[in-house]
């Protein structure tokens, strides 16, 4: 489903949420981070650090010696030059000697002091040492500008440093700590002067859900209504459903239906490494929409933190999200009808989250959003190619027919993926072809330029018309679409089958047929060629998750009987949700059934064997197959059509 505003973005990086429809606020005056005492505390260990750098850097490398030391170094002839003003003298080395009285190191260019009740031959011993007498200073001292420099530089470094700690501190305990870093209540973002608000004619194919989200908006528009009759609107409602089915969409549309600013945050921005931050958020971000109500508070991904609770000690970052979801539950439960804030969660995962979540008072209303029938495929294409040039010739509901299952996020990947084809194409419009050949990128995978052997090719065609055939033979099976030997994603070639209309509950007799036609592939190889290879990996994938639904959880096992014994989510602590001896039994069932499915399979090819043979050698010939050639290359007459279903 379409997004026709960008969500607007969020206020300030500390902020986990979203708002739009709000109005502005007056942001505070600043206030300096910390206060006035924590600036004269920092000043003052400033003060003490700066000193002691500047000693440090006063040092310099030029020790002073004795002059006694410096006589030496002359008579010797170690000196190299010098330089005097007055009594002071600055020198240089021809080599280096070691500090005198006990210092570190060595030096070669030093200072030193002539007494003045000196007498000696100091001219003549460094005339005759060769000693230059230089006119400028050996030892270069710093200008003023540089003592200034280096003087402040300590200083600006650490009030930098503090502002800084200042704000990641106040950012992060939500002004605590004293007032250290004390931040602004965030300021709601406003929609761009002319943008349109997401509202129900943007979101197509799921009309019961929004019959069930009607109560919401209308509850936002006339609340006095609801009042006079002493009737409370749910606190809160939960969608659920799977990933793409358009449930975020479905919460910007109800607030932007009733025309009431709208705030949205994910679960999992709200967690962070310190424990509270989390909570602390929730109480800004409902006492935000709380000043702005009527409004709606949309969390999505509820699950991340609002899993069951319990289960021992708890620390680190389970410690805060637990944290996190308390403060959730106290902020609905404080709920009255007059506040006229209705929070919204989604969730792919209902069946994990916490029980006071979920009971009335809180979320109140579970609406499950599933992936669109026919006819609300057909809607949501035409929603999402309103702003696509497409051909006379394109039928959409011929698209929606050929993509059961898909959800909003699927379809409207679809029609971008067929654009993009037309544009690679150099076309002024998107045609049918370009939406076939991206349903089958979607579905099959991109082709891949690789060259098998004509005995690899072979065996591919065996494999895919196995699949295909026994798809044409199993009644009551979905059609054969499309078979091609043409390498796609990680596979060597791809059979297609698709049901004419949508399903919503599965026979032990279809089921069986599925497993039959995954198995197709193995058994055609085994029957033409006598062996098995690793082509199958996927298709015994496939097999596996049927047959153990089969078994574990629907009931078409009369030794297993007809019970749950391998839930959904996988059961209890490390996998286990039945006894060991009941798991054996399972395990014995699920081969039962694949090798009697096995066994059908390979004697259905072996009966067929003519049409395998043809269907292999039309593969060979034209690499792809469409529906109509498939089927009459293998002499079957294709079935009529099943009555189709909106």
């Amino acid at each position: 489903m379409p997004s026709p505003t960008p969500v607007p973005p969020r206020d300030r990086a500390d902020t986990p949420w979203r708002s739009e429809g709000a109005p502005p606020t007056t942001p505070p005056k600043k206030r300096m981070p910390g206060g006035w005492r924590w600036l004269i505390l920092t000043a003052l260990i400033v003060y003490l650090i700066t000193n002691l750098v500047l000693s440090f850097f006063n040092e310099g490398d030029e020790p002073t010696i004795s002059y006694t030391e410096f006589s030496q170094q002359v008579s010797g002839g170690n000196v190299s030059k010098i330089y005097s003003k007055g009594d002071a003298i600055q020198g240089q080395l021809k080599a280096k000697q070691p500090v005198p009285d006990g210092g570190k190191g060595d030096y070669t260019k030093f200072v030193t002091q002539r007494p003045a009740f000196a007498d000696d031959d100091l001219w003549a011993n460094l005339t005759k040492q060769n000693v230059n007498v230089t006119a400028s200073p050996v030892v270069e001292q710093r200008s003023f500008l540089a003592n200034l420099l280096l003087s402040l530089a300590p200083m600006l470094l650490l009030v930098l440093l503090w502002v800084f700690i200042a704000r990641r501190m106040g950012a992060a305990m939500g002004g605590g700590l004293g007032g250290l870093g004390r931040k602004a209540p965030p300021k709601p973002v406003e929609l761009e002067e002319g943008a349109k608000r997401t509202t129900f004619e943007d979101v197509a194919g799921i009309d019961e859900v929004e019959g069930e989200l009607n109560d919401v908006v209308d509850f936002l528009k006339n609340p006095q209504a609801y009042r006079k009759l002493g009737a409370r609107m749910p606190g809160g409602v939960l969608l659920s459903g799977p990933p793409g089915t358009g449930k975020t969409l479905l919460a910007r549309a109800v607030a932007g239906e009733a025309g009431v600013p709208f705030f949205s945050a994910s679960a999992s921005e709200f967690i962070e490494m310190i424990v509270g931050v989390g909570a602390s958020r929730v109480r800004e971000l409902f006492t935000e929409a709380r000043k702005v109500a009527p409004a709606i508070i949309f969390i999505d991904e509820i699950d991340t933190i609002g899993r069951v609770r319990g289960g021992g000690a708890a620390m680190g970052g389970h410690d805060e999200r637990e944290q996190t979801l308390n403060q959730i539950l106290t902020e609905m439960d404080g709920f009255s009808g007059s506040e006229g804030v209705v929070v919204l969660a989604a969730t792919n995962r209902a069946d994990v989250l916490d029980p006071a979540l979920t009971r009335p008072g809180r979320f109140d209303r579970t609406v499950t959003v599933s992936p669109p029938d026919r006819g609300g495929r057909e809607a949501i294409l035409r929603i999402h190619t309103r702003d696509i040039p497409l051909a006379p010739s394109v039928d959409l509901a011929q698209v929606a027919r050929t993509t059961p299952g898909m959800t909003g996020a699927e379809l409207a990947n679809l029609a971008n993926e067929a654009a993009l084809l037309a544009v690679k194409r150099r076309q002024d419009e998107v045609t049918q072809s370009d939406l076939s050949d991206a349903l089958e990128k979607v579905q099959l995978g991109a082709e891949r330029s690789l060259v098998m052997p004509l005995e690899e090719r072979r065996r591919t065609a065996y494999h895919e018309s196995g699949h295909a055939l026994l798809g044409m033979l199993q009644p009551g099976a979905d059609p054969v679409r499309k078979i091609t030997i043409v390498p796609r994603g990680r596979a060597l070639g791809v059979t297609l089958s698709t049901p004419d209309a949508d399903r919503y509950a599965y026979t032990e007799q279809y089921l069986r047929g599925r497993i039959i036609g995954a198995l197709g592939g193995m058994a055609a190889e085994h029957v033409v060629y006598d062996v098995i290879t690793t082509g199958a990996e996927n298709d015994l994938e496939q097999v596996t998750n049927i047959v153990r639904g089969m078994v574990g959880r629907w009931g078409m096992s009369e030794r297993v009987g007809k019970l749950t014994a391998i839930p959904s989510d996988g059961g209890g602590p490390y996998g286990l949700s039945a006894a060991p001896t009941t798991l054996d039994t399972v395990d014995h069932e699920m081969r039962r059934i694949v090798d009697e499915c096995y066994v059908e399979a390979c004697h259905l090819l072996r009966e067929h064997r003519p049409k395998l043979d043809s269907l292999a050698e039309a593969l060979l010939a034209n690499e792809t197959l469409d529906e109509p050639a498939a089927y009459a290359a293998a002499g079957i007459t294709r079935l009529a059509k099943s009555h189709d279903t909106a």
